[in-house]
């Protein structure tokens, strides 16, 4: 999936979209996400200059907007906006610096009428360098 279907299933722009391809997908149940981290991007201006690294709460971001495209591909769910309603059990193993690419795989474990519970991990060079469980409001 290209980064225009992206932009087509969830709200999120520059600069805060932040995931750049979508290589795999079962619709409400998997997702696996790519984010080529370059040292463009706006927040390495000031976390940190003299050492760029992406802060967690982005990584745990780009996270939620994989899973929430494998949420919004649902044809119950065409065409709304996926919220936080939660993270819980976050861990960060390992720094996302400029020059990494960061693999997001979601796997969507509850759905409900309005909601999903989600287990992310995100991958550098097949090590993890986070992951939690989100939940999400879908509104």
């Amino acid at each position: 999936m290209t980064i225009e279907e992206i932009k087509a299933i969830i709200p999120h722009r520059y600069p805060f979209l932040l995931i750049d391809r979508i290589e795999e997908l079962e619709e409400g149940k998997k997702v696996v996400a790519k984010k080529n981290v370059t040292v463009n991007e706006p927040f390495f201006q000031g976390h940190f200059p003299q050492e760029p690294v992406m802060p967690g709460v982005l990584i745990i971001e780009a996270l939620a907007q994989a899973g929430a495209v494998a949420l919004l591909s649902l044809t119950d769910f065409k065409g709304k906006t996926a919220y936080f309603g939660g993270i819980d059990k976050a861990k960060f193993r390992r720094k996302v610096v400029p020059g990494d690419t960061l693999m997001l795989e979601v796997e969507i474990l509850k759905v409900k009428a309005s909601a999903g519970i989600g287990k992310g991990i995100a991958y550098v060079d097949g090590k993890k360098a986070a992951e939690a469980e989100l939940t999400f409001m879908i509104g």
